[in-house]
């Protein structure tokens, strides 16, 4: 499983050309899934996520996590995450767990992040053409991979 996450001060999705759903203060979470993931590997993604202190304290200094901040997230599915590009000039998305698999952790994703934060996120819709809009702060942006630990 891959994230991008980055630290808005404001974000806002379109599904499909209609209105989907806004934030202020928080993440934007772009998540992707391969074949081989499992509930250990979301568990400690969003363990990560929800305790990562990057987020500024009273000193400017990134030491408070979205809990204390008391941040809203937006997690969006992106399944090119995954692309592998080392041959040719069109990536490949073979790793990229088909629908089957992947909606079914996608909402347990969903689930177990907001009992983690303590309210409802905002999500895209898996499958869906979707338009984000942010305001990235900072900018921060962070990569995580569920497999290698990083």
């Amino acid at each position: 499983m891959r994230v991008v996450i980055q630290r808005v001060s404001e974000a806002s999705i379109e599904i499909d050309g209609n209105f989907g759903s806004s934030i202020k203060k928080g993440l934007v979470i772009l998540l992707g899934i391969e074949h081989a993931d499992t509930t250990e590997d979301t568990e400690w993604l969003i363990r990560k996520i929800i305790n990562m202190r990057i987020f500024s304290d009273e000193q400017e200094v990134m030491n408070k996590s979205i809990l204390e901040v008391g941040g809203e997230a937006l997690l969006v599915s992106q399944f090119t995450l995954h692309a592998q590009t080392k041959k040719g000039n069109r990536p490949s998305y073979a790793k990229a767990a088909n629908p089957e698999i992947a909606v079914p952790i996608y909402n347990e994703f969903v689930a177990l992040f907001e009992n983690a934060l303590g309210k409802q996120i905002s999500t895209g819709k898996f499958g869906s053409d979707m338009q984000v809009s942010l305001i990235n702060d900072g900018p921060v942006t962070i990569l995580m991979d569920s497999k290698s630990r990083e």
